[in-house]
């Protein structure tokens, strides 16, 4: 049995759907980190069969509309004393800003490269965005 120490103090990104933690480490940029980071993949799960979870060893300001954006069944549960304080429920985000970039190539962010790349909320059951500026679709499914 895999054995990962419980924190004093931190965060913990839980109910991760199994294979995505990288994702989400490199989306956070937890390499940048100077504390402990754990990725714990395919766990045993009972809610979900398998999934991941991440440890990071040090409170930090998460961007919780990108982990919404990449799995709103994801769970945050911020750690201070050996106990967890305070658990946030994710849910897609109504609009992420340069999280993906849009596809289109006569968008208008293809030819002014400063533009942020805004996506809104369209459908919450499909996970399915447009972006602002020409309406060209993304489903957060299929990453």
């Amino acid at each position: 049995m895999l054995n990962v120490d419980s924190l004093e103090k931190g965060v913990v990104i839980d109910h991760i759907a199994a294979g995505k933690s990288m994702e989400i480490y490199k989306f956070l940029r937890l390499d940048k980190l100077d504390c402990s980071v754990a990725i714990i993949k395919n766990v045993r799960s009972k809610k979900s069969g398998r999934k991941d979870i991440i440890k990071i060893e040090d409170k930090i300001d998460l961007d919780l509309d990108v982990l919404g954006f990449i799995d709103p069944n994801i769970t945050v549960n911020i750690i201070a004393g050996g106990n967890i304080i305070e658990k946030k429920h994710l849910t897609l985000p109504q609009m992420v800003t340069n999280v993906v970039q849009c596809k289109n190539p006569r968008c208008v962010t293809s030819a002014e490269r400063s533009l942020p790349h805004i996506f809104k909320l369209v459908d919450g059951t499909k996970a399915t965005y447009r972006c602002i500026y020409c309406e060209q679709e993304y489903s957060a499914n299929t990453k």
